[in-house]
């Protein structure tokens, strides 16, 4: 008896904390800044360092102990997502799915939609994380600052310059206890250089406070009256998914600010935010050179005679050809069944797959699509400014460049030919 009755009280007294993770994916009308790359790939599939966007913040949480379960949150169909996920489960030994949303609800508002699936597991601990997000995602250090605080939720965050803060939500931390004091989306004057990561981890809980912030919304949406017959109509049909649409921003985090319910991490590494391919560009690069220190065996090493000259951090998919006389690096990416000429050259790049470039030809800046053909002695280039709307060049999917023509900071569509060098051009 009294063995049974210690076997008992060890397991209660050191049971196991169940997490999840929801990768929140958004949909295609969210990915319009993204064209022409994402006319042929839903955006979280596109690679980053030879990875899809989705797959670094899926390897991030698959590092947690307690992780039983991802789900994918979005408004895309199935089957965009259904290969890959399929494949992913089996290779993480870790539950993967997609789930579709029926219509916009916002962040917060598509997680309690959801609630009844992502408490199947009976999880303590909820990690949240925006696919279109670009950092290290130190998600132990998370965790155990959101145990240590034992309250709603902790927010990543970090510090960036007064400039870039605008663009993000700003906020304000206790410097001793880390608490969120307050917190404001996009402001149109300066609070503070601290900004959202867009990763979070909730206790469980967060559920009934969003339960209860929809029913508020609801019932103040029931109360509201109007003089206009037209007004009032407007207002009922619309009252249902108003009460629904609950963003975790505005609506979670700005009014529980200052109430002991939130705290922040802040990370000292890497952050970026993936709107544009110029910024995916720039983030390939930032998850090739994590590679060095994580996963050194993905990079491209130019060891030996018959191979290509490697500078700096790349990859290059297996079934990828390159001559021996190419030259690559830094920050290449080159994707399946890429075929690479003697003699040319690639500098901060991405080669999606079955691309063919030919002989003595040069590539800087640029996002090449797929199938697409770049032909002898060519240069595709770009100025380098990831954020500006013309700072790379793009190739959309199945386009062809012909021998001895210079493209510099253009946006190309899929299926053209460029007979003569083009510049500073949207070529539809």
């Amino acid at each position: 008896m009294g063995k049974l009755f210690s076997s008992v009280w060890k397991r209660e007294s050191f049971k196991m904390t169940r997490s999840v993770a929801i990768i929140m994916v958004g949909g295609p009308t969210k990915g319009t800044r993204f064209r022409p790359l994402s006319f042929n790939v839903a955006k979280p599939i596109f690679p980053l360092a030879g990875q899809p966007m989705v797959h670094h913040p899926i390897q991030a949480c698959k590092k947690v102990p307690d992780l039983v379960h991802i789900y994918l949150v979005g408004f895309y169909e199935e089957k965009e997502f259904q290969l890959y996920v399929s494949a992913l489960s089996t290779e993480l030994k870790v539950p993967v799915r997609y789930l579709k949303e029926d219509k916009a609800r916002g962040s917060a508002g598509g997680l309690s939609h959801f609630k009844d699936v992502i408490m199947e597991d009976d999880p303590d601990m909820l990690f949240v994380l925006n696919c279109d997000v670009c950092c290290s995602f130190p998600l132990a250090e998370l965790q155990e600052a959101q145990r240590q605080h034992n309250k709603l939720g902790t927010i990543l965050v970090k510090k960036v310059s007064k400039e870039k803060a605008a663009e993000f939500g700003e906020l304000v931390a206790d410097p001793e206890t880390k608490e969120l004091l307050h917190y404001t989306e996009k402001p149109e004057t300066f609070v503070s250089d601290l900004i959202n990561c867009g990763v979070y981890v909730f206790s469980s809980s967060v559920f009934d406070h969003i339960s209860s912030l929809s029913t508020f919304k609801r019932d103040a949406a029931t109360l509201k009256r109007a003089s206009s017959f037209e007004v009032l109509a407007t207002a009922s049909t619309s009252r249902g998914q108003a009460a629904e649409f609950i963003r975790l921003d505005q609506d979670v985090l700005t009014p529980l600010a200052g109430k002991h319910q939130l705290y922040v991490y802040e990370t000292q590494d890497f952050w970026e935010q993936i709107k544009t391919p110029g910024m995916a560009l720039r983030c390939s690069g930032l998850y090739l050179a994590q590679y060095r220190r994580t996963n050194p065996n993905l990079l491209a090493s130019g060891d030996g005679p018959n191979t290509a000259t490697i500078v700096g951090d790349v990859y290059v998919h297996p079934s990828a050809k390159i001559h021996p006389t190419a030259k690559l690096g830094p920050n290449v990416a080159v994707a399946a069944n890429a075929r690479i000429g003697a003699g040319l050259r690639l500098i901060s790049c991405i080669i999606l797959d079955d691309v063919e470039i030919k002989e003595n030809a040069c590539v800087m800046h640029s996002i090449v699509g797929w199938k697409s053909t770049i032909g002898r002695w060519s240069r595709v280039q770009g100025a380098g400014d990831y954020e500006a709307k013309l700072g790379i060049t793009i190739l959309g999917e199945d386009n062809v460049v012909e021998d001895e023509v210079v493209v510099v900071n253009c946006i190309v569509l899929p299926h053209k030919s460029l007979s003569r060098t083009v510049r500073e051009e949207i070529i539809l």
